[in-house]
């Protein structure tokens, strides 16, 4: 088929027509070019925009985030519409927020040396490799995140600039004494209370729900009761780890080794000290004293000694001078070559320059340069050939399975045979509940896609990860649609008896409340009502025994003088309670407080003043933001 196809387009009428195709795909590009309008950005901050690209790229970083966060449930959480709303929201908070700080970090003339950037950069973990800063993995991760590596100095300038205004307003945060002592008295105060719950449950056994108000509950509400999407797939998954290949022998394992020797080899290393004298003052004194210390390791001083008592290097001269182990292209150039130009341990160098100052180098340890033997490494090499091996093979395989799934669009069988391979298949699931691979948000994309729903075609080849991919095709599809009264009656019914009951307790609590306001108490109306009446005489702010409705409204409920403060709480249940608040008692306070204790009060304080701080900021901007659209990600 493919090689007709090859022919016909080879004459001349088929030149003709791809040719006017051509052109007109030309004048649409070039039209569509002349005539775009401009970018809309997804906010605007005191005139600077914030463009759709800087958001993708954070909203992108955010989601892979959340996925290795939550791993595998994540296509589920993320298949809420509501939820992924609020994650959208919070991304264009967050940058609106980072412009803010940006600009006042700007105004203030706060600035970030590229020194400091390129130390950062090769301080970070995500870009090491050993602990030891590896230049391929920086790109990786970099392009992981949609950056370039000029494009990712600049944010990371902005980011360490934004840390810089944020340690010059939250890091000078501090509690005075009477504060944190007022802190930890309101977290330790307790309070007394008597409280009765008026149960919802206890009164459902008088009440009647009537078949009307069951049919209009669910005309009223028949979004509530859809029944949920279902789909029924068969799918071929390849996975070159599942690929079976030729044994690998060993006469191939030790070509290998000898092919790519230099990969194993283990550089030079050499452990050294040194004496540094600082030349940012006076230059020709400190050359000076360089000459002089190194006249007097010559005449036989002792190099440490000199080094503890004569170095401005302070963190090493404590240990003699020690720089422990260091490979070529880590140092400064004069001193890396000063350091490698030492013949044997004990040796030191003449007088060095650099950057820092003035340098006496000594050799004190040397690991020479070694290679690792073929048997220390023949394992590896082994899975390596054999990984490579089931790689090509996987991409034999993709190719010839997706061209088959392709030109046989109605079934998946020659596709399978072609690459090896058994055609799975699952029955009706509910759309949330797909099953590994299938809840992969790609493959969910492109299972609900007008073409796979309706032409019953395969897919195209769909990539899950490295060297693992999937097509799949929809066998059957059910669309969400509404229960019938029959199967939700039951529901409906406990519904609205749960509606019922609650909407009485809290006419009942109330009720009760006005006789305590007219002078009953509370023992007398629980008694007179079978009701139990509970009594806290030390309720925490961190009690897990009562309600955390009733915690919540009873510490915000004044200080009674001479008579107790009654309140009404409904409950998050659907029960209604009335509290009693007898008295508060004050915890005494110790003047030495807790270390730990003190940080969280004073880490409390400055995070709400820096929260206070963004508000008025925002409050002061001039902001524009429009509403972004749900198809951006």
């Amino acid at each position: 088929m493919l090689e007709k196809i090859r022919e016909g387009s080879q004459g001349p009428v088929a030149k003709i027509i791809l040719g006017a195709v051509i052109l007109s795909f030309a004048l649409a590009g070039i039209g569509s070019y002349l005539g775009q309008t401009p970018e809309q950005p997804v906010a605007e901050v005191n005139g600077v925009k914030i463009s759709q690209t800087e958001y993708s790229r954070a909203f992108q970083n955010e989601r892979n985030r959340l996925e290795q966060q939550f791993g595998e449930y994540f296509a589920q959480i993320s298949a809420d519409p509501n939820y992924m709303a609020q994650i959208r929201q919070g991304v264009i908070d967050r940058l609106v927020q980072q412009e803010l700080q940006t600009q006042l970090a700007q105004e203030l003339g706060l600035r970030v040396s590229d020194e400091s950037i390129k130390k950062t950069i090769l301080e970070l973990p995500y870009f090491q490799i050993g602990e030891k800063f590896n230049n391929d993995r920086y790109l990786q991760v970099i392009r992981q995140m949609n950056f370039q590596p000029d494009e990712f100095r600049e944010f990371l300038r902005e980011d360490m600039t934004r840390s810089q205004l944020i340690s010059a307003v939250a890091g000078t945060d501090f509690a005075l004494d009477n504060e944190l002592q007022s802190a930890v008295a309101l977290q330790q105060q307790t309070r007394s209370i008597d409280y009765l719950v008026i149960d919802k449950e206890t009164l459902k056994q008088d009440i009647n729900v009537t078949d009307e108000e069951i049919s209009d509950y669910y005309d009223l509400n028949a979004s509530q009761f859809l029944s949920a999407e279902q789909i029924a797939v068969e799918y071929i998954e390849l996975n070159a780890s599942d690929i079976q290949v030729d044994t690998v022998t060993e006469d191939d394992v030790k070509a290998y080794y000898e092919q790519n020797k230099a990969q194993y080899i283990e550089p030079e290393k050499r452990r050294v000290s040194h004496i540094l004298i600082d030349n940012s003052e006076d230059d020709d004194a400190a050359k000076n004293k360089a000459e002089e210390l190194l006249a007097q390791l010559n005449t036989g001083a002792d190099f440490a000694q000199l080094a503890e008592t004569s170095s401005d290097d302070v963190v090493s001269a404590e240990i003699g001078g020690d720089l422990e182990w260091i490979e070529r292209d880590v140092m400064d150039p004069e001193f890396e070559s000063a350091a490698f130009a030492l013949a044997k341990v004990g040796d030191y160098s003449d007088v060095v320059t650099s950057e820092f100052g003035y340098h006496i180098i000594q050799l004190t340890d040397l690991q020479p340069e070694q290679v690792k033997a073929y048997d220390d490494v023949k394992a590896d090499l082994r899975a390596e050939l054999e990984n490579t091996e089931k790689v090509d093979a996987y991409y034999e395989k993709q190719t010839e399975m997706g061209a088959l799934a392709f030109e046989i669009s109605d079934r998946l069988d020659d596709a399978a045979e072609a690459a090896g391979i058994e055609v799975q298949s699952i029955e009706l699931t509910d759309r949330t509940a797909l099953p590994e691979p299938l809840n992969n948000p790609a493959v969910i994309s492109a299972l609900f896609s007008v073409e796979l729903l309706e032409d019953k075609v395969n897919s195209d080849v769909i990539e899950l990860g490295d060297e693992h991919a999937i097509v799949v095709r929809v066998k059957e599809h059910q669309p969400a649609a509404t229960k019938s009264l029959d199967a939700v009656t039951a529901q409906i019914k406990a519904q609205l008896t749960n509606e019922k009951a609650s909407e009485i307790a809290k006419q009942k609590a109330r009720s009760l409340y006005e006789e305590i306001q007219g002078g009953s108490t509370l023992s007398e109306l629980a008694t007179a009502q079978s009701l139990t009446v509970k009594e806290e005489p030390k309720l925490a702010r961190q009690s897990y025994t009562v309600s955390p409705a009733i915690v919540t409204q009873v510490f915000k409920m004044a200080h009674p003088d001479n008579k107790p403060i009654t309140e009404v709480v409904d409950l998050n249940n659907g029960d209604s309670a009335i509290v009693v608040l007898k008295a508060v008692n004050d915890a005494p306070v110790s003047n030495d407080i807790d270390a730990q204790m003190k940080q969280s009060i004073t880490m409390a304080q400055a995070n709400k003043n820096y929260a206070v701080f963004i508000e008025s900021l925002k409050a002061q901007a001039e902001l524009n933001l429009p509403q972004v659209t749900q198809t951006v990600e």
